[in-house]
């Protein structure tokens, strides 16, 4: 375990924890990110806790999740976004100490890391949130009221074309084929019609 007493595999350990950390955040539920951030904070906190560390540089890792996630449930709220990310990358590059406050990881690795990282993130977790906060392209309650033609006899089921596609439908009454109907209700992915009276 001496390679993590390497600020600079330390460093790269610890940002892969954090990126770990906010993906999990933004796209919850396989566990994987979760179980990959677990690993690599352990790992980081080895570090830290046997290196020489920046205390202050720690707290500004910790302030980063507060804006981090106000950003996230809060769509459109870059600036929050850009500001737990110049928290994290000043926290991150900081974090081992040489002399007291000096950064002890190579300058070239953290410039070209953190500036990564901090790219992926905005790209990333900006499109994760606006992915999760848009509005369905396909509204199916819209189609309730719609006019349809059924495609087939419809009673108990059948199918019925609505909106621009092919449903299964069923009906309380029996429907020939060819006939027009209207879609009077939803039933997860079946439409419940009757027969248009005007016919």
């Amino acid at each position: 375990m001496d390679f993590l007493l390497d600020p600079n595999i330390a460093y790269l350990i610890l940002l892969g924890g954090i990126l770990f950390g906010l993906l999990a955040i933004v796209t919850p539920g396989t566990g994987l990110l979760e179980a990959g951030a677990f690993i690599c904070i352990v790992l980081a906190g080895y570090a830290v806790y046997n290196l020489s560390v920046n205390w202050w540089a720690l707290l500004l890792l910790a302030a980063s999740v507060a804006p981090f996630v106000y950003a996230v449930r809060r769509p459109k709220r870059e600036v929050y976004l850009g500001l737990s990310i110049l928290l994290l990358v000043v926290g991150s590059v900081f974090l081992f100490a040489v002399d007291g406050w000096k950064p002890a990881v190579n300058p070239a690795l953290a410039f070209l890391s953190s500036g990564l990282m901090a790219v992926f993130i905005w790209i990333v977790v900006r499109k994760s949130v606006q992915a999760a906060s848009a509005r369905p392209s396909h509204d199916l309650e819209a189609l309730v009221g719609q006019l349809g033609e059924a495609r087939t006899a419809i009673h108990d089921e059948g199918s019925v074309y609505a909106g621009g596609e092919l449903w299964s439908a069923k009906s309380g009454s029996n429907i020939p084929a060819g006939s027009h109907v209207r879609v009077i209700r939803r039933e997860g992915f079946v439409l419940v019609v009757e027969k248009e009276k005007n016919e």
